[in-house]
């Protein structure tokens, strides 16, 4: 929502700053996202005179122009048609920012002629579309003043940020409503004054029930003669991203931010019979923002006796549009069910002021106050003659229009929101909000839909009064509670977090919602939301790899060329959510370099030691785990494994499968893993206490053996098959050499490392272990080497 500072002056008499407003309304829970100040950017313009005006001896459609702007003649080249001795216009010197077209000013050669600077257009200086000339100052415009001070330029604009539950907000003067109850302004009175009208409306209004729309008031103003609006309101509109249309459709888009209040003119000679408001029965029409739509019994349409005119409170159609020769307007102020106009806004993909009011919710107690001031205004600028104002309802309309009211404790606001506050101080910030006391509690305004019940008037009044005013008070500590106490499951996340980034993974933080074709992918989303924000946000997460992915592919995009990624959250299944730590590598895991020569790519042993080193960090017997391969249809069937122990799945790791990785824009090669954190099993409770470190009395020993084994047995079995000969004496054992000749038979050396606790070891000893190993690998089908 934006608004400028004399319009909200309009609403609010008030001496305080730009910084004051800004900070009160963040504080008040409008947040400020942005101040511009037109007149900075427009600084270095000044209002010039053109002395003389020759043709360019080298282009037939440029002049030569000698410009004072306050110092002296200077020669400007310029292309503009209405440049001519004697104009004022506005003046760019070399060295200004030229804001509609992006460059700056400097002195230039123009086929051959020098030209100091410039003399500007509209669209040039971002004050409107206009290109087709030069800017032309009132023959009095002082030479030499800048230009900003002299149109009145220096008009802060604010950009705030409105919550969808404050419709009124979206109007200026809600925003300037709250800005007097916090204290800094008096609410200016805007009494409309009385209009002289001729006969009852014509034009016969109809609401069909069930149509979405509950009331549709409506004026006939004849005569009108419909121009340009004044300079003050395109400004204005302009001010506010809005652009300047006709006097007619101006007064519309200025109630629309003024009031949130959302209007519509007709062009009265254009209608064929009177007005109906029905659901639409797939009837197509050409709508005023250039697209066609084709109206569905679901949508609420405004329709003549011809057919569509629009689809009610989010876009008119052309066929009644006005124009410069509009002399007959039909003016309309309805009230359309918020639901309905949201459906309708998304089923079409729509998105007008007009929509976003409406589906927020408007104020339904004031359709003949804002039609009889918007007449007023119309009058003012175009003229005409009005006729009384003509309102048809539904028979929910009395509902809609009841009167609420909510009772406020006056101790609740302390209990609830920590705020002491006086009684009166309470009542004083309601009423300036609008509220009405009454015998059964607060009367709620007609523009607060989200006020529903005391904790709500509780929050008004906290908001108002300056959340920043709310004590610092801590929680009382329950009796026995030495301290906070971490959970084993989140201890557990803290040091797995700790381990990734220890060995040179950088943490990412994605949305817990995808889209759904990510989530496809992975199996698909069980989890999709009704009314996501975005498509791109549509489905809960069933796995952490789509999120790690899109950021990766974002990385690699701006030049990154080594990515190890890892993020601990959560996957959304049909059964639970599951605290899980993925991991993503793509790209070079070695540089090139003068030793190593070429840059090596990750492969699937380097996500599997970076697999390995967390689960031993989170306490899982990694010596334990059996290593199947394959980890699923996302992985690549050859280069990919799951780890367990017992039934228990602990990890997933491997290289992604290649048609996974193109979907996802990632290389290939690219290497994750999903580490599922509820399938470790629980760290037994050694106290607090570490244990004393008692290094052995004697020394290792170390013995190699080399086996021919079969071309499938896997290096893991034999290494689990030999760690199992003694298990007393055993302490490591290793794979160090894999030799696998063309034609030849498969060897693997294996390194065991033996630890003596009680005596040393004699040859006797070794002996009779080297046989438990060789019968042990024997078992698996290898037999030592010769």
């Amino acid at each position: 929502m934006k608004f400028t500072l004399s319009w909200l002056k309009d609403h609010l008499d008030t001496t305080a700053s730009v910084d004051e407003i800004a900070v009160k309304l963040t504080s008040i829970g409008l947040e400020v996202e942005g101040i511009d100040n037109p007149a900075e950017k427009l600084a270095p313009f000044v209002v010039a005179e053109v002395i003389s005006a020759e043709h360019h001896p080298q282009a037939d459609k440029l002049q030569v122009l000698q410009v004072d702007a306050g110092n002296g003649p200077m020669q400007v080249v310029c292309g503009a048609p209405n440049a001519r001795a004697g104009m004022k216009g506005v003046f760019g010197p070399p060295g200004a920012y030229v804001p509609g077209s992006d460059f700056t000013l400097k002195v230039a050669a123009i086929r051959g002629v020098e030209s100091n600077g410039m003399m500007c257009s509209e669209r040039e200086l971002e004050l409107g579309q206009s290109h087709d000339g030069i800017i032309e100052l009132p023959a009095d415009a002082p030479v030499g003043e800048s230009f900003a001070t002299y149109a009145g330029l220096e008009d802060p604009i604010f950009d705030i940020a409105v919550t969808p539950n404050r419709p009124d907000c979206f109007g200026v003067r809600g925003i300037a409503r709250d800005l007097a109850a916090a204290g800094l302004g008096t609410l200016r009175e805007r009494a409309v004054r009385p209009l002289e009208r001729e006969g009852a409306n014509p034009v016969s209004i109809t609401i069909e029930e069930g149509s979405g729309c509950e009331a549709f008031a409506a004026c006939l103003i004849r005569g009108v003669s419909n121009g340009q609006s004044p300079e003050w309101l395109q400004q204005r509109l302009r001010a506010v991203g809005l652009r300047p249309i006709s006097a007619l459709v101006d007064v519309t888009n200025f109630f629309s931010v003024d009031q949130a209040r959302p209007l519509h003119v007709y062009d009265a000679a254009l209608l064929k019979g009177g007005i109906t408001v029905r659901r639409g029965d797939n009837e197509r029409f050409d709508a005023l923002n250039d697209r066609s739509y084709e109206a569905t019994p679901d949508d609420c349409v405004i329709a003549d006796d011809r057919g569509v005119l629009g689809l009610g409170g989010v876009v008119g159609g052309v066929s009644t549009g006005v124009t410069e020769g509009t002399t007959d307007v039909l003016l309309e102020c309805a009230w359309f069910d918020p639901v309905a106009i949201a459906r309708t806004g998304q089923r079409h993909q729509v998105h007008t002021d007009a929509r976003a009011r409406f589906e927020r919710g408007v104020d339904p107690l004031t359709l003949e106050e804002m039609i009889d001031a918007a007449t007023a205004m119309i009058l003012d600028l175009c003229g005409g003659t009005p006729t009384e104002p003509s309102l048809a309802t539904t028979a929910r309309w009395a509902e809609v229009t009841a009167p609420r009211s909510v009772a406020l404790r006056t101790e609740r606001v302390a209990s609830l929101a920590g705020l002491d506050l006086p009684a009166p101080e309470q009542a004083r910030i309601l009423a300036a909000l609008g509220f009405a006391q009454g015998a059964d509690g607060w009367t709620v305004p007609g523009w607060r839909p989200d006020i529903d019940g005391e904790a709500d008037l509780v929050e008004e009044v906290a908001r108002v009064a300056g959340f920043d005013h709310l004590p610092s008070t801590p929680l009382p500590r329950l009796p026995g509670v030495a301290k906070a106490v971490a959970l084993p499951s989140q201890r557990l996340e803290r040091r797995v977090r700790r381990s990734a980034a220890a060995i040179g993974f950088s943490e990412a933080i994605t949305w817990s919602f995808i889209a759904e074709g990510d989530a496809t992918l992975f199996g698909g989303g069980v989890h999709v939301l009704a009314n996501p924000i975005s498509e791109e946000m549509k489905v809960m997460r069933p796995s952490l790899l789509p999120g790690l992915a899109r950021a990766a592919a974002r990385n690699l995009a701006r030049g990154a060329t080594s990515i190890r990624l890892f993020e601990l959250g959560r996957r959304y299944l049909a059964d639970a959510e599951r605290p899980t730590l993925s991991l993503l590598l793509c790209g070079e895991a070695n540089a090139r370099g003068w030793q190593s020569g070429k840059a090596r790519a990750f492969d699937p042993f380097d996500v599997k030691a970076a697999v390995l080193a967390l689960l031993g960090d989170a306490g899982a017997p990694v010596a334990n785990l059996q290593l199947a391969q394959g980890a699923g249809e996302q992985f690549h069937p050859g280069r990919s494994a799951t780890l367990r122990l017992g039934k228990a799945e602990l990890a997933r790791f491997g290289e992604l499968h290649p048609a996974l990785a193109r979907a996802l824009d990632l290389p290939p090669g690219t290497q994750a893993a999903d580490l599922y954190l509820d399938a470790l099993p629980a760290a037994r409770d050694k106290g607090r206490a570490r244990p004393a470190f008692t290094p052995p009395a004697l020394q290792p020993v170390t013995r190699d053996f080399a086996f021919l084994v079969p071309a499938t047995l896997a290096a893991g079995d034999l290494v689990r098959a030999i760690r199992g000969a003694d298990k007393g004496l055993i302490a490591e054992v290793r794979l160090f050499d894999r030799y696998h000749p063309d034609g030849g038979d498969l060897s693997l050396a294996i390194e065991v490392t033996l630890q003596p606790t009680d005596k040393t070891l004699t040859e006797a000893d070794l002996a009779a272990l080297s046989t438990k190993v060789v019968a042990s690998a024997a078992k698996l089908g290898a037999r030592l080497r010769a």
